[in-house]
């Protein structure tokens, strides 16, 4: 064995890193492999709400400075050209590049003692971690927060997601136009069974389309249009793509003593876009349910105390991919957009990215507003 550790957690990213810092508080000897390097690009739009801030300060101990984010309290819901609401005076949001944000967070895991190491793991043997270098980690407890594309959740189930409901990103990092007035965007008609968003960055936009894979089709075309609708500026920047779980969560995220978090486990809003608060939360719960069952000499019990701890955050997801049927479908698109613009649901949408309010609060609001146009298209 190359190495032992009571925690191995593969994935540097928000939710690996909140797992071994909180795993660390707890007493725990944490492992913290990534297969890159850090500081490292992620496709992401980089919203760092109020539910993901009192997360980093409730985890981290870190606080929202100007440093590392852009506050914005101006949001705009569009389709197309139409503006459907124009809120400047909004609860505060604050945007972040992935790039520096992982690595304060991962800096922040290092600091609290996890041991960071670089490597791609290959397979799982039993309480063996076997990396594609061939090195071999043993754990009493692993975490796997290794994004949708997870190498955990292949060992596990065979595939990392289900390419019937897998969700795809495209994505620019655009220069800032001098007008600027940082404004966060998002456009509910800029890709089919999906959105658009463009959110300020210091010193560029982030501006990307994202959908359900199999619905949206090739998102190359709805990428060009909304890129010259948001971005004109942009020129030749270069297009990430990835993975997006849309609200394709696992029920069941993991094996025994083997857990899933953040994106690996599908933890991300499909209406929203949430996934750093979600991805930090999970984290943080992970490394919970694995002190407890280290604790008691039950490490194959650690899924079933996370599996309970994760229900409220399910039973939310569940409600936004109900809600979703209210959103994408073509037939449904104008009655959602009329209630959207004619009701208080842009003020109800903000206080959910708060935190504030639950999506039975939307789904009311909506039906309230346009029942009879509702009914006919359910119907329908």
């Amino acid at each position: 064995m190359d190495a032992d550790t009571q925690l191995l957690v593969i994935g540097a990213g928000p939710a690996g890193s909140a797992a071994a810092r909180r795993a660390r508080a707890l007493g725990l000897s944490v492992m913290l492999l990534d297969r890159a390097a850090l500081p490292r690009d992620k496709l992401c739009g980089g919203l760092v709400t109020g539910r993901s801030a009192r997360a980093l300060e409730e985890v981290f101990g870190l606080g929202i400075t100007p440093d590392l984010f852009l506050t914005s309290r101006h949001m705009r819901f569009r389709a197309g050209a139409r503006v459907l609401a124009d809120k400047p005076a909004a609860p505060p949001m604050h945007l972040t590049l992935r790039r520096p944000f992982d690595a304060r967070l991962h800096g922040l895991a290092v600091a609290a003692g996890a041991v960071a190491e670089t490597g791609a793991l290959d397979r799982i043997e039993g309480r063996c971690a076997v990396l594609k270098d061939g090195r071999r980690i043993g754990f009493e407890v692993l975490i796997g927060a290794d994004g949708a594309n997870s190498a955990v959740a292949r060992a596990l189930f065979g595939r990392a997601y289900d390419p019937a409901t897998i969700g795809f990103g495209l994505e620019i990092e655009a220069p800032r136009p001098p007008e600027d007035d940082d404004t966060v965007e998002v456009d509910f008609d800029a890709a089919r069974w999906g959105y658009g968003w463009s959110f300020p960055k210091h010193g560029s936009r982030t501006v990307g389309v994202g959908g359900v894979k199999a619905r949206t089709g090739d998102l190359k075309d709805a990428m060009a249009a909304y890129r010259d609708m948001a971005a004109p500026q942009a020129g030749a920047a270069r297009v990430k793509g990835a993975f997006l779980p849309f609200g394709d969560f696992r029920a069941v995220p993991g094996q025994g003593r083997i857990l899933l978090a953040g994106d690996a486990a599908g933890l991300v809003d499909p209406i929203t876009g949430e996934g750093i608060a979600l991805a930090l939360e999970s984290g943080a719960l992970a490394a919970e349910a694995a002190a407890d069952a280290l604790r008691t000499g039950a490490p194959d019990r650690a899924l079933a105390r996370y599996r309970t701890a994760l229900r409220p955050i399910h039973a939310e997801l569940r409600q936004a991919r109900l809600w979703r049927w209210l959103l994408f479908p073509q037939g449904m698109r104008p009655v959602f957009l009329k209630g959207f613009a004619t009701s208080s649901m842009p003020d109800r949408y903000l206080r959910l990215l708060a935190g504030e309010i639950r999506y039975g609060d939307l789904r009311s609001d909506l039906i309230r507003k346009t029942p009879r146009a509702l009914w006919r298209a359910l119907r329908t």
